[in-house]
């Protein structure tokens, strides 16, 4: 299967990593890789940034095609503190370069008019392929793009069904940044929506696969975690499955505006 895309040839796909740790990650990361994945997730908080670097190491797929990226945490987010935290990540991934390094949150030591240029610089010196922001608000993203003289490629945010962020998806699509959709199955809350259920039945699949389809069919890129092989092949062969119009707008009425991540530093 060719890989699907969305805006700024973002896979559409990728492998989410979160509480995945040590051995496990390891060959989740080069399992996916082996199926066609294309687009694997991880984060400096998830502290498995070697184990994932494990796993595309001894994975099949050229390193040339594989986009990794990370992000850098809130602690390490203060101007004078994100080129050091940055090549930190890069040794532990054991890579030369990160294709996406991410703003995890706005929050911490996060100061646009520091933290931003110092993203550009990491861009500039050629170590990061690209920059882009996470959790982050329309307004913090008009802040962020007014900042950077680096293109900022996507905004990573939860994103599933039942949580639709149709306002920031408009204002991304306006603004020529992609949306990466984390907890895109809602932390396995899809699977209690009769709706999604009978959709799933109608088309011979799972209600995971059924939000993982929505996602991609909305331009929007998703990074599921699954640890299992048969999780990591079903949420692949998610991209076979195609939502007709009475599928749209069915899914349509059921954002809940219920998030499922939402710490007390959060900008919301």
């Amino acid at each position: 299967m060719d890989v699907p895309t969305v805006s700024n040839d973002l896979p559409a796909l990728g492998l989410g990593t979160y509480k995945n740790e040590g051995d496990q990650v390891t060959e989740s990361v080069k399992t996916a890789l082996d199926v066609g994945y294309r687009h694997i997730d991880t984060a400096q908080v998830y502290d498995n940034e070697a184990a994932v670097g494990a796993g595309i190491e001894a994975s099949s797929a050229p390193r040339e095609e594989v986009v990794v990226a990370t992000k850098i945490w809130n602690d390490d987010l203060a101007g004078n503190d994100v080129v050091a935290s940055a090549k930190e990540s890069l040794d532990r991934l054991g890579l030369d370069r990160i294709e996406i390094l991410y703003v995890h949150w706005p929050a911490g030591g996060y100061e646009p008019s520091k933290t931003i240029p110092a993203f550009n610089q990491l861009y500039d010196e050629g170590l990061v392929d690209s920059i882009a922001v996470s959790n982050f608000l329309p307004e913090q993203l008009e802040t962020a793009l007014d900042r950077s003289d680096a293109p900022i490629v996507a905004n990573q945010v939860e994103l599933h069904p039942l949580f639709q962020q149709s306002e920031l998806q408009e204002f991304c699509e306006t603004n020529g940044v992609a949306v990466v959709a984390y907890a895109p199955i809602a932390r396995g809350k899809v699977f209690d929506v009769p709706e999604l259920g009978e959709i799933a039945e109608k088309h011979g699949a799972s209600e995971a696969q059924v939000s993982l389809a929505w996602l991609r069919q909305n331009g929007i890129a998703a990074i599921p975690k699954a640890t299992s092989k048969e999780h990591i092949r079903a949420n692949w062969e998610s991209q076979d499955l195609t939502l007709d119009d009475e599928d749209l707008s069915k899914i349509a009425t059921l954002s809940y505006n219920k998030r499922q991540v939402d710490p007390d530093f959060a900008p919301w």
